[in-house]
């Protein structure tokens, strides 16, 4: 059997059309890694998807060592995922930020079979291969996002904006309504390696959590 891949067992969640659709997003385990700043520039968010995969790779290749967890299954560590917010601003990404002032969480799923006990043995592993990356903010969570839009964006991340105006309008159109929150934000799942793809041919999921318009609050 082949290793269990979750973009192709739940296309659903990453591989949506370029027509924008709404879904109900399960409560799914990630491990996440929050901080400000230029993703582009600054050390922050270059450390934290160095800690993103070294976390997630120790705990795929922890049958290596004899040390998998329980439940344990072969499977392909998923896409890089990312949360969008800008501090004291209305955030939705159809217009280009100030990206030294973007807040972001960024984040891996994680199998079924991840616990918080399995996440600090993680911890503990990469501390001891690369001591000198701070992984005090990197935490264990489960993510239920619910009700959203999403849509698939293809070309360079800047083009978004053209996109993100796209699945905005549809989310009007078709009776439903912004539900930003501190916990519910822009979303993004990259689904391509942008150093080795052609900007044009990156795929993206944008995602935006909603609500109908006839709910309130």
């Amino acid at each position: 059997m082949g290793k269990f891949d979750f973009k192709k067992e739940y296309k659903d969640l990453y591989m949506p059309g370029k027509k924008p659709v709404i879904i109900d997003i399960p409560a799914i385990k990630f491990i996440m890694v929050e901080g400000r700043g230029n993703p582009n520039t600054c050390k922050e968010y270059s450390d934290a998807i160095e800690i993103l995969y070294g976390l997630s790779y120790g705990i795929k290749m922890s049958k290596m060592s004899g040390t998998q967890p329980e439940g344990y299954f072969e499977y392909v560590v998923p896409p890089l995922e990312g949360l969008w917010w800008v501090d004291d601003e209305s955030f939705d990404g159809t217009k280009t930020p100030d990206k030294d002032k973007l807040c972001w969480i960024s984040m891996i799923r994680q199998p079924d079979f991840v616990t918080e006990a399995v996440f600090e043995q993680a911890k503990l592993k990469l501390k001891k291969k690369k001591p000198d990356l701070v992984l005090g903010n990197a935490s264990f969570k489960i993510f239920a996002e619910g009700l959203c839009a999403q849509v698939m964006h293809v070309g360079p991340y800047d083009d978004e904006p053209d996109t993100i105006k796209k699945l905005v309008d549809f989310i009007k159109k078709s009776g439903y309504e912004h539900d930003m929150s501190s916990i519910r934000m822009h979303h993004e799942i990259y689904l391509g390696d942008p150093r080795r793809t052609k900007p044009e041919n990156l795929k993206t999921v944008i995602r935006h959590p909603v609500r109908k318009k006839s709910e309130e609050g």
